[in-house]
């Protein structure tokens, strides 16, 4: 896969660098006051994936985000990641077009073509996604899917596409993968909810940018490899409503060691005071 970088998008735009929106406050910060979580509404209460993984990584960010209002500060998107994955969602739409598996996946022996599926749009859109409303917590789940195959046997395949640049094989071995892995399992949860019949077997598309060309040359060539993931969803049920009881107690509750955002407010606190 290549990904020619010499287009221009316009008088003096970066193709690669994306400057988002600012808010500057004068005087004391203001807190969100849209999409809080109130505790005594009847109405279910939209929580995308990465919310919900935002909780698993720390309750107490989390609870500041969804309950009062204070996000973490925004991440500026990975433009180079975007154009990836818009570029392998035209590739697998035209197999898909024609009922042809993509040779990528004849390379790695898969026997199954890109699904079709008349809500397949829908759920690739992000803010859209697939969604289903868990009663037990009064949660409308959702996320976005990269895409989805049909295997012979009848059961769909969740497909996540990564993009990188590393030395070496990309793998899913990392400790800090295990984001990706509740992702892919996740995403098969609600699927399965939507009365899918879901393979625990995933796959990763994963492209890895090679640094050992001779020069830049306007492009980046990339090495693209697929990864299984076996994944489970047996936690998503008890872990849905953990988050719901952490919404609606009244209290704060406690950090985690790994935060980085706490532990950057708690030594900035030292100082302030």
């Amino acid at each position: 896969m290549c990904l020619d970088l010499g287009g221009k998008l316009g008088s003096g735009v970066d193709p690669l660098i994306y400057i988002g929106p600012v808010i500057l406050n004068t005087g004391d910060q203001m807190a969100r006051k849209r999409n809080l979580y109130n505790p005594d509404s009847d109405e279910p209460y939209r929580l995308s994936r990465t919310k919900l993984e935002n909780f698993l990584k720390c309750p107490r960010c989390f609870y500041l985000d969804r309950r009062l209002g204070v996000g973490q500060p925004p991440g500026f998107p990975f433009n180079i990641n975007s154009a990836v994955d818009e570029l392998l969602k035209r590739e697998f739409d035209q197999c898909r077009a024609n009922q042809v598996a993509h040779p990528y996946m004849v390379e790695a022996a898969i026997d199954a073509v890109p699904a079709i599926h008349p809500e397949l749009d829908n759920w690739r859109k992000n803010f859209v996604g697939v969604s289903y409303v868990h009663a037990e917590s009064n949660f409308e789940v959702f996320g976005a899917i990269d895409d989805l195959w049909l295997g012979s046997d009848g059961q769909y395949i969740v497909v996540d596409y990564k993009a990188t640049s590393k030395s070496g094989e990309v793998t899913l071995d990392a400790d800090w993968q295990i984001s990706y892995k509740r992702q892919m399992e996740i995403y098969q949860w609600l699927l399965r909810k939507n009365g899918l019949p879901v393979s625990e077997r995933g796959w990763f598309v994963y492209c890895n940018g090679k640094r050992d060309a001779d020069s830049f040359k306007n492009k980046v060539e990339f090495a693209v490899k697929l990864l299984p993931y076996d994944g489970s969803d047996d936690w998503v049920d008890n872990v849905l409503l953990d988050a719901r009881d952490t919404l609606t107690n009244a209290h704060l509750p406690p950090s985690t060691e790994a935060c980085d955002y706490c532990a950057y407010r708690k030594d900035a606190s030292t100082f302030e005071n």
